[in-house]
């Protein structure tokens, strides 16, 4: 059963694989489009937008010199994290298509691929979830709901798009 699973998962990577291939050379506004600030991990990717947004609208929140100094440091550190993310995924996803690219591929490889995948994504959420605890820690109760009313507003505006 999990050998058919695994299958399943491999044939449906196959057919995303060639769309991946596709996207690489689009603006990511046009790969983000309808799906928030960022594509791919859906809420968890918001956290970019979120900061950045933050620091966009740091006098309408209201944030102190002091919160500014606390964030900016977070924010910074996301954005790289971002970057090296997104390059990790991508080489991750080129060596899958290399190991199918034959017609009787090695499952086991291919299987190995996908999990490494897997972890690349897992890993890049946990870090986002830490970042946004930090930077969470860092608002006060009217500021955080300031951030969500305006996170709320912008992914309505990003529907229309």
């Amino acid at each position: 059963m999990k050998a058919i699973v695994t299958a399943v998962a491999l044939l449906a990577l196959t057919a995303a694989v060639p769309a991946f291939a596709q996207m690489s050379d689009m603006p990511m506004k046009e790969h983000r489009a309808g799906h928030g600030p960022m594509m791919g991990m859906g809420q968890m990717d918001q956290m970019g937008g979120m900061m950045g947004m933050c620091m966009e609208h740091a006098e309408m929140m209201g944030l102190t010199d002091e919160q500014l100094m606390k964030m900016k440091p977070v924010h910074s550190e996301m954005q790289k994290k971002q970057a090296q993310y997104e390059a990790d995924l991508k080489i991750a996803e080129i060596d899958l298509m290399e190991i199918m690219e034959v017609k009787d591929f090695d499952l086991e490889k291919a299987g190995a691929a996908v999990k490494k995948i897997e972890g690349i994504k897992t890993a890049h959420q946990l870090e986002m979830l830490k970042a946004m605890k930090k930077m969470r820690a860092t608002l006060t109760d009217e500021q955080f709901k300031k951030m969500k009313s305006m996170m709320f507003t912008k992914m309505g505006e990003h529907k229309d798009e």
